[in-house]
């Protein structure tokens, strides 16, 4: 285990945009809550409620899709890289098998970034509700505190770490395998076996199963992993000016988690990503150069 907490601290000293990153976007976002245009229209206590919350989700939803961004490109970079500069040479000259080397870099892009950003989506949306709080109207400033709220918030992020990761395990897996695999070009080498795969089923079958895969992996994370639930609460609309804002009025009737872990299309993507990430240790062995 401390090996592979030392390998995880490795993966923070060499790519420091991990937090530095999340911490500029946080820093960004504070000064545009200190130094921006603040003005809300006079609210009822119930729309303050839901147009605070769709404040706070929206602040860390912009943390959400720049994590997913960066993590994608680092799980595509990190093993492509130290064979570019030579550094596997020395990493391998060392008592650290490759098995533990490419399971604490996926762990590094499914959780531990993630949780970076968390941290950092939490220290600035608490900094930044402060800000809102003193310069909008009273009522906002109030709401923007409730307990619930921010308990939901947090509970919403971990929910997200832990199912995204389970989700999308295949495809972090096959951009390793990309990674260990390609000697040059990643980017574009993690585009081409989909699409000539998808291409050629099309023209020589004529169907199209590997697009529809495709496409229920990428688009069906949602329906797995949430309750489209139109009752019990769970959604609240608040009119802020003259516009109808709809938004979770809580997401305790939203999650679904036993949903999500009964789902066969969940295992399956872990037994595949499984095989995928099993194939990029087996590639991490093999290749020392690019």
């Amino acid at each position: 285990m401390n090996e592979y907490a030392w390998l995880i601290r490795r993966e923070f000293w060499e790519n420091r945009a991990i937090w530095i990153v999340p911490a500029a976007i946080g820093a960004a976002l504070t000064l545009a809550a200190l130094f921006g245009n603040v003005q809300v229209p006079g609210l009822s206590v119930p729309d303050a409620h839901v147009f605070s919350g769709v404040v706070l989700f929206g602040f860390g939803a912009a943390f959400f899709v720049v994590m997913n961004i960066y993590a994608t490109w680092y799980l595509l970079d990190c093993l492509y890289a130290e064979r570019k500069d030579r550094s596997v040479l020395f990493w391998k000259s060392l008592p650290i098998s490759d098995t533990a080397t490419v399971l604490a870099k996926l762990f590094t892009g499914l959780i531990a970034i993630p949780l970076v950003y968390f941290v950092a989506a939490d220290i600035a949306t608490l900094l930044m509700a402060f800000i809102v709080s003193v310069r909008a109207h009273a009522v906002l400033g109030g709401s923007l505190w409730h307990p619930d709220l921010w308990l939901q918030l947090q509970v919403l992020w971990l929910y997200l770490i832990v199912t995204v990761a389970l989700w999308f395990l295949p495809f972090a897996a096959y951009l390793l395998v990309i990674s260990a695999w390609a000697k040059r070009a990643v980017t574009l080498w993690s585009i081409i076996p989909p699409l000539s795969a998808y291409l050629l089923e099309r023209w020589f079958v004529g169907t199209h199963w590997v697009g529809t895969v495709l496409r229920d992996r990428a688009l069906g994370y949602l329906p797995h992993a949430f309750r489209d639930n139109t009752g019990h609460g769970a959604w609240a609309t608040a009119i802020v000016g003259d516009e109808p804002i709809t938004a979770p009025a809580s997401i305790w009737h939203l999650l679904d988690p036993v949903g999500f872990l009964s789902s066969p299309a969940t295992w399956i993507g872990l037994t595949v990503g499984i095989a995928l990430v099993m194939a990029a240790i087996q590639l991490r062995l093999r290749c020392t150069q690019t």
